[in-house]
């Protein structure tokens, strides 16, 4: 028997809105990740990328469990001497909610090419509105895809 690898034409891509309201963030992270990633297929192969196209819908209602608001950080550098940059979780959920989910889902997918062909697939919005409509995205649950 011969392995399966998926060739272009046998890959089908989906949209799928998915609402971050009163989620937790790794939870919502780690499920568009496999979406991204197309583990929830029977064509899945971790040198393919054969996920689906993934738009996040209220970002900023996405909540972080425990004290991690107050003790975690998102850390940058500028690559400059003294360019280390930390920003607690309180005030990137504040400002940049849409930021803080893309980072975190980003953040579970490969780091690599691979990884930021996927990452392109991804659409973060902070509000209800999205300016997808015409691709007709379907909401999603965690209960539509199998695990």
């Amino acid at each position: 028997m011969k392995t399966f690898s998926p060739k272009p034409q046998d890959i089908v891509r989906r949209w799928w809105v998915v609402d971050a309201e009163g989620q937790v963030l790794g939870r919502l992270a780690a499920d568009v990740a496999r979406l991204l990633r197309g583990k929830h297929k029977p064509i899945f192969a971790p040198h393919a990328d054969t996920g689906d196209y993934v738009i996040i819908v209220n970002a900023k209602g996405a909540r972080l469990t425990g004290r991690k608001l107050e003790q975690k950080f998102a850390y940058r550098h500028s690559g400059y001497p003294g360019g280390f940059r930390a920003v607690p979780y309180a005030e990137l959920m504040k400002k940049r909610p849409s930021f803080a989910v893309e980072k975190a889902v980003k953040g579970m997918l490969p780091h690599n090419r691979l990884g930021r062909a996927m990452g392109k697939k991804l659409f973060v919005y902070d509000g209800p509105a999205h300016p997808h409509e015409s691709q007709k995205p379907e909401p999603y649950t965690a209960k539509d895809v199998i695990r």
